[in-house]
């Protein structure tokens, strides 16, 4: 049986900020317990779910080195849903209101937790085949591995994979600082190891010595060689290419499913959907004080509202989107200029805008159940979530052709009867725009093509169990 630790800052049901704590908290449920045991360890946030807080058991603690300094490291455990779960625990670091805070001290509080994850493995018996590390907060891993570990029989042979879940996030700080804090020779600070333009960078030393690089689609582990992509590492990405694939992310199919939601109005299936569906838009209408009518054309978003999520376009188009017929429900917290964006224009609009600037699970649902299309015209988007979980609930996505979403999103061929959402190529606020009308035109004039698309959107399948198949490929691979 082969052996796998992820670590990881952030993971579902104990912590989550991000799409990062679905993948953490799904993907080892999914893999073969016959063949893998894979366990995961996170920080011990004081700003944890408090539910879970009590059920941790306590293990051990040890002190260890950290540059010139002692720490304190305490390790707890507990299982949920069959998996083992670690948490690496230090009130100094991860006391707080929430998990990541200034950079400056994310740092230190980052390279003092890829240390301890490190160890504690002999602590807790637990010798890993295989460390699979999540974004900048562990790529310390694999170099602390090679850079004083290795020497220690108990580490010989471990292998790790990194995987990127969004480049644009890479823990950059001054080399100096860094140095400080790791004690790492100086050897590991030179231009093909940890230094990049000056700085020193977490996860590009991850990316340099992780044996194995993954990222969260196909299309976007193409573009990350690009320089718009790359964010200045498309040369090391280009570099390590033979090493590197994308697999899609999953979702949770028994979370997000219309036929037993509990936080949905009424429940359906993609053999009812075509009477049961509309009940839902009918309820979210009357809930947001919307005008309340089955025929309007309701679009959805759910986002952070931020430039990566397209929210520039949004708002270059907002004006002419409104003098539709159309109703526009937007749900999540962001940039204060697209918060204010949203907040004016259902002041002026408030028969077509409801404006939610707060982010809710249940509401979240709601929207996925209840809209008749999903928009989301990313800049970038490694792999994107909504459009998976609004393909799920027959809600027909409109998104911009980049990384996940174009492997997501099957564009809608009105000669061959294929499709499964509407999308388009450039960046372009009138692009977008033509594609939600076209949408609407095919709603309101080809209402048996929309439903047939509706038909195979729910039949796609992005639960996790095909992705798993993929890491468990490449787990043996390794």
């Amino acid at each position: 049986m082969k052996k796998i630790l992820f670590v990881a800052s952030e993971s579902v049901p104990f912590i989550k900020t991000g799409g990062l704590a679905d993948v953490v908290g799904s993907l080892p449920k999914y893999l073969n317990k016959d063949e893998f045991d894979v366990r995961v360890m996170l920080p011990k946030y004081l700003c944890m779910k408090e539910e879970y807080k009590g059920q941790l058991n306590y293990i051990s603690h040890f002190y260890m080195d950290l540059g010139w300094r002692s720490q304190y490291v305490g390790i707890l455990e507990m299982e949920y849903d069959g998996i083992k779960f670690y948490f690496i625990d230090n009130e100094y670091y991860f006391s707080g209101f929430k998990p990541y805070g200034n950079i400056y001290e994310d740092i230190e509080k980052f390279a003092f937790f890829s240390k301890a994850a490190l160890s504690a493995l002999p602590t807790i018996g637990f010798c890993p085949d295989i460390i699979h590390c999540h974004d900048w907060q562990t790529g310390l891993i694999p170099v602390f591995l090679k850079a004083g570990f290795q020497e220690n029989a108990f580490y010989q042979g471990i292998k790790t994979i990194m995987t990127i879940h969004n480049l644009k996030f890479q823990g950059i700080w001054d080399m100096k600082t860094i140095k400080n804090i790791t004690g790492l020779p100086d050897y590991y600070f030179t231009s093909d190891k940890l230094e990049a333009y000056g700085d020193a960078n977490y996860l590009k030393g991850g990316l340099v010595y992780a044996d194995a690089i993954t990222t969260v689609s196909p299309t976007y582990a193409e573009e990350i060689k690009t320089p718009f992509y790359g964010e200045n590492l498309n040369g090391l990405m280009c570099a390590r290419a033979h090493d590197l694939r994308g697999i899609v992310n999953g979702i949770d199919y028994e979370e997000y499913n219309p036929e037993t939601d509990p936080m949905i109005v009424k429940n359906y299936n993609a053999k009812n959907f075509r009477k049961e569906k509309v009940k839902n838009k009918v309820a979210l209408q009357k809930e947001l004080g919307l005008p309340q009518n089955e025929k309007t054309f309701m679009i959805g978003i759910v986002s952070r509202l931020t430039d990566q999520k397209g929210f520039d376009l949004i708002n270059y188009m907002m004006e002419e989107m409104c003098q539709q017929d159309w109703q526009i429900v937007v749900l999540g917290t962001g940039e204060e200029r697209y918060e204010n964006m949203f907040r004016h224009f259902a002041w002026k609009y408030p028969d077509k805008v409801s404006a939610n600037i707060f982010y809710s699970e249940a509401m979240s649902h709601k929207v996925y159940a209840s809209c008749d299309a999903f928009l989301m015209p990313s800049l970038f988007e490694p792999c994107g979530l909504s459009q998976l979980m609004s393909l799920r609930y027959g809600t027909l996505p409109i998104v911009r052709e980049t990384g996940g979403l174009k492997d997501t999103v099957i564009p809608y061929n009105e000669y061959e009867s294929t499709g499964t959402g509407f999308s388009f190529a450039n960046y372009n606020a009138h692009e977008m725009y033509q594609t939600i009308r076209y949408a609407h035109s095919v709603y309101v004039s080809k209402r048996r093509e929309w439903n047939k698309m509706v038909d195979r959107a729910m039949a796609a399948d992005f639960s996790w169990k095909a992705s798993a198949d993929k890491y468990a490929e490449m787990y043996n691979w390794l």
